[in-house]
């Protein structure tokens, strides 16, 4: 076939109009800042056209982006996956042989690894929020997910929580440890807490309760507020509802993994965590951790919202990277 030269900066801007109408806002600014490390590294190289990119020149993108980057394994993985969506938008326009995206290589995420590093970014919950807003608003699967991304709150928080412990009028939820009921939080009483919501979270709720909960009790005589047909959600239940949620293609991203929709077992709801993408609750709880930290929310605020231990979460919440700490700290400098 016969390619049209391109160069990397043009490429990008092309690409990013492209997906503007596609993504939500913040995905979209996530795929230029991830970009932009691979023009810069083009830069350097003296790569002007694109037509020279090869599988050798990918991997070699990828090693000195690892090693710039001071990068976890999740975050080399979102940087490649980005990377090789790029590369097979490119491979439409002529840039570059259209099986090259197949050469695009993310790294293999170890069992030690996945339990410390693996969470779900922020622009991602974004948009698996947005999409289910639009889609499939108020169903137990978007209050699930909008309650673990808000709160930070763990699967067996958010499974002990009944109707009773939602107060609409002063905006918060209560966690309480019911050991003698069925639903023992993981820090016993030490768990309890209450958590702030805001009004948009509460509108999700009060629609929620109002309109599609099921009126059901568990064993115990408790009205679950998060509720199927059969009673108080279970706690595998959550996790199948997150792992479903976080697949891409359901977010209306390419699939990452050059998977076939139409033969891909995880398409089959109850296979969704077949997904190598598709992460579980406690993902959700580290990414919302990780986000509320770089919003500039104390420390100690949040571990006391998602009821952690400066020290826990310090060694196994907190993925914000060196330099991303030393810049939250650069901005307290003025006031000294």
């Amino acid at each position: 076939m016969t390619l049209e030269p391109i160069d990397p900066e043009t490429a990008v801007e092309l690409y990013l109009t492209e997906r503007e109408t596609e993504l939500a806002s913040t995905t979209l600014s996530s795929h230029r800042s991830r970009l932009e490390f691979f023009t810069e590294w083009c830069d350097e190289q003296d790569i002007e056209n694109l037509n020279e990119l090869t599988g050798r020149k990918l991997h070699e993108f990828r090693l000195w982006r690892r090693n710039t980057g001071d990068l976890a394994p999740p975050s080399e993985k979102s940087q490649m996956d980005t990377l090789r969506v790029f590369v097979r938008w490119l491979g439409t326009i002529d840039g570059v042989d259209p099986e090259l995206y197949l050469k695009v290589r993310s790294p293999s995420v170890n069992p030690e690894d996945e339990a410390k590093d693996v969470m779900l970014e922020s622009d991602a919950a974004e948009q698996i929020l947005q999409y289910l807003q639009k889609y499939e608003y108020a169903s137990i699967q978007h209050v699930t997910v909008s309650l673990l991304w808000h709160t930070m709150m763990r699967r067996g928080a958010a499974h002990a929580l009944d109707v009773e412990d939602y107060n609409p009028e002063e905006q918060y939820l209560e966690v309480v440890n019911r050991p003698d009921t069925g639903t023992r939080l993981k820090n016993g009483n030490r768990g309890e807490r209450l958590i702030a919501l805001s009004g948009d979270q509460c509108l999700l709720l009060d629609d929620w309760i109002r309109n599609k909960r099921p009126d059901v009790t568990d064993e115990y005589g408790r009205r679950p507020l998060l509720a199927t047909s059969y009673g108080r959600i279970a706690l595998s239940t959550i996790q199948k509802y997150v792992y479903r949620a976080t697949r891409p293609c359901c977010r209306g991203d390419a699939c990452p993994h050059s998977r076939d929709p139409e033969d891909c077992e995880a398409m089959v709801s109850d296979r969704a965590s077949t997904c190598p993408s598709s992460v579980g609750p406690h993902a959700i709880r580290r990414g919302s951790i990780t986000n509320h930290l770089n919003s500039d929310i104390p420390e100690t605020a949040v571990g006391d919202r998602a009821n952690v231990s400066s020290d826990v979460l310090e060694k196994h919440y907190d993925r914000r990277n060196k330099k991303e700490k030393m810049e939250q700290r650069r901005k307290y400098l003025d006031n000294i």
